[in-house]
């Protein structure tokens, strides 16, 4: 299975405040060992703009682990469609192109703890809906927790 991780997944392995997210992240990653992972290049600017220098490295690290891949032109033109039809709101773009890029990879989940802008129905919906409407594949939305 391929696996679109945005930089909510990476960063809740090193967060303390939340040990059962912690716990959660851990046997996801445990758990999908044999998966294909992949982030993008917007997920190590974000990791590259986190202050801590710690909490970066670390980011990075197991970032490192994955196979990155470019924002492609592709991806670009799909983000706008997700945000024009309302999928995410324009002030978070970022959250529609980490979508755009996996649909344009061909992942079959995007993966994030997002639960405000990604992780839910109108997102999973309007995403499918627009995929459908300009020959893109479906694809699942789901936090780690569901992929146990």
């Amino acid at each position: 299975m391929i696996l679109y991780l945005d930089t909510s997944v990476l960063s809740a392995l090193f967060d303390t405040r939340n040990p059962e997210r912690v716990g959660i992240t851990r046997e996801f990653f445990v758990a999908r060992i044999s998966d294909r992972l992949l982030v993008s290049e917007l997920t190590l600017a974000e990791i590259a703009a986190t202050p801590s220098e710690a909490l970066r490295n670390a980011m990075s690290e197991l970032a490192d682990r994955c196979e990155i891949v470019a924002v492609v032109t592709d991806a670009d033109q799909l983000a706008s469609r997700y945000i024009e039809a309302g999928a995410v709101s324009e002030a978070f773009s970022a959250d529609a192109y980490h979508i755009a890029i996996a649909v344009a990879y061909g992942a079959d989940v995007v993966v994030s703890w997002n639960f405000r802008h990604i992780v839910r129905r109108k997102t999973r919906d309007v995403v499918n809906m627009v995929n459908t409407m300009h020959g893109y594949a479906h694809i699942e939305i789901a936090a780690p927790g569901e992929l146990l």
